[in-house]
Formats: structure tokens, sequence, C-alpha cells
């Protein structure tokens, strides 16, 4: 009796060590974030994509509440482009989500860059569908899309406010259904809408509006209609400059960041996304941001103060953090997959 006890326990051992030590597990947690590939300079491109939305006047009047480190940049420029990939690796983020505004623009344009950049950088590559022109974003034509991208070799696909536009739920069902190999995203709180429409999985976006404690509830209703799960995690919100959208959600010296990253890894999600790298226009972007000189309407917001850094530190601080928590949360899946595998073996 007692030498059996001591057999299963052994066995316990050696099963936990296994699954702990196994770097499928220890890797199964990912995170994507989601990348801008739309800006563009005057030397590079004829016009500054982008920087000069809303009237802005480029180098110094930019359309952003912060001022990038690397200066007003090309998105066309690979080199910057391959630079960008490498900090995300660094970061522990295992893909990045393109934004893409159909075949064509000039996003679309850029994704092979991309591609190839993130790929060198052994990050895999998704796209946002974004809601372009809603004459254009049709069933019929995002049929073709999803082939095209499919074709690059795009495996994951995310679409932004799916149940905006002229797409309902049963063509959406359609079209999920027409590509089996695309895993196809909703970005929606609404679990059960998406699970009826054949997506494989939600995730939120937005960080102003959807607040880090939601993120429990809509994991476990889109878990209960088998679906997948993705919370964005952000460091704040503040598009005064870049659109014109009075509302702020202060970064608080990183403890949004923080918070939103706690409740996301609470809430037992099968990846999560972060919002953004690089969408300077909403003052989402976690990319580096330097202290700049005074414009005509303020002076540009920057870093100082995040986790304690000022300076040159600063600037770095919330790729910084988001390589702690990515590590935080695949420590967290592994030992979710530990406790799974114990409960398995003790009812054996």
């Amino acid at each position: 009796m007692a030498g059996g006890i001591l057999l299963r326990m052994r066995l316990l051992f050696v099963t936990l060590a296994t699954i702990l030590l196994t770097p499928a597990v220890v890797s199964a947690a990912e995170t994507s974030i989601f990348y801008y590939p739309w800006w563009g300079t005057l030397k590079r491109d004829g016009s500054y994509l982008h920087w000069s939305q809303r009237g802005h006047v480029p180098p110094d009047d930019l359309a952003t509440t912060f001022y990038p480190a690397r200066g007003v940049y090309s998105s066309s420029d690979w080199k910057l482009v391959r630079s960008q990939m490498k900090e995300i690796a660094r970061s522990g983020v295992s893909e990045i989500v393109s934004s893409w505004w159909g075949r064509g623009s000039i996003e679309d344009r850029r994704l092979p860059v991309v591609m190839h950049a993130a790929w060198a950088s052994h990050l895999d590559v998704a796209v946002q569908i974004e809601p372009y022109e809603k004459t254009r974003r049709t069933a019929s034509v995002l049929g073709g899309e999803l082939a095209y991208l499919h074709s690059l070799g795009v495996r994951r696909v995310y679409v932004y406010r799916p149940f905006d536009d002229l797409i309902d739920d049963a063509s959406w069902r359609d079209l999920t259904a027409q590509y089996p190999d695309l895993e196809m995203w909703a970005q929606t709180s609404d679990p059960e809408r998406a699970a009826a429409a054949g997506f494989e999985g939600v995730y939120t976006y937005d960080v102003f509006g959807v607040r880090g404690g939601a993120f429990a509830s809509l994991c476990a209703r889109a878990h209960a209609v088998g679906l997948a799960c993705s919370p964005s995690v952000g460091p704040g919100y503040n598009a005064r400059r870049g659109t014109g959208d009075e509302r702020v959600r202060s970064r608080r010296n990183g403890a949004t960041y923080d918070g939103m990253w706690r409740a996301a890894i609470a809430a037992a999600p099968d990846r999560i996304t972060i919002t953004s790298y690089n969408e300077w226009h909403e003052g989402t972007q976690i990319e580096p941001a330097a202290k700049h000189a005074q414009t005509f309407d303020g002076r540009y917001a920057n870093y100082d103060g995040a986790y304690g850094k000022v300076g040159v530190a600063a600037q770095t601080a919330y790729l910084a953090r988001t390589e702690h928590w990515t590590g935080q949360y695949r420590a967290a899946a592994a030992a979710r997959g530990a406790i799974r595998a114990v409960i398995g073996f003790l009812s054996l």
C-alpha cells in the first residue's frame, strides 16, 4: 500500500517536472501587438503620410500627442522596419498584427516588407482588417481579399468592428467556413454573436472604453461558447493632437499598463493583444518616445516618470515593461498547465 502511494507520488513529481520544463508549455502563452505601416516622409514618399493629419505641419508639428524617438519616419524604409521588428521581438512579443486597409492600399503595398522584416526576427505576422469604405468591405469583396492574404502566408486575421458594416452574421459564417486555414478573430465584446458568425476568437482592441475589469467576464463567456479570448492591453490613450478626440486615459506612469496586464493574465486568456506598438495618433503606442521642443499648440508628452525612469532610459520604459509582462504571462500559463495536468493525473 505504502509502496503504491510512493510510486504514485514519484510519477506525479515526474509529470510536474516534465510539464514545467517542456518548451511547448512555456511558450504557449502568445502575445500579439498591433502595428501600423502607414507612416511616410516627404523625402521617401512625397508627403508626410499620417504625420500631417488634421492639418499638422511636419517635421516639428505632428499629429500625435507624443514625439517618436526615431523622429518623423517612413514605414517604407525597410531598415527602419527591421529595427522595429527586432525591438518588438526583444520585448517577448510573438506576433505583429499589421493594419490592413484592403488590396492596393499603402498598407497592403508595404505588407511584404513588414512580413519579411518580422520573419527575420522570428515573429509571426497577422493582419487587422480595418473598416475601409463600406462599399468595399462587403462579403463578396472580402472573400477575395482573404484568399489573397492567405496566398501571402497570413494565417491569422483580426477583423476590426466586424458587425458595423454590410456583412451580416450569416455572410460572416460563410466566409469563416470558406477559409478554414485562416484563424479569424472578431473585435467585439459580444462573444455569443461572434460564435454565431463563425469566428474562432474575440479580442477587444479598445484600451479606452474597455477596462481590465471586463476581461474575466469576457473570457469566461467566450470559453463558454467555444471561442478563444484575447483581451487587449495598452498603456493609455491620448488622441487630442492626432484625431481631436478630447477623451484621455492617463498612463499614470505605467500603472495603467500594469493594471491591464494583471487583469488580462488573471482572465486566463488564450493570448493577449497589445494596443499598440506605433498608433501615434491615438497615443496608445509603446514605441520609444522622446522629449521635443514646444510647438504652436503645446509641448509634446513623453514617458518621463514611467516606472521611475527619466531621460533616455524613459524612452524605452514601456518596451522594457512589456518584456516583464510577457514573461509573467508565460509563467502563469505554464503554472495553469501544470495544475490542469495534476488534476488530470489525480483523477486517473
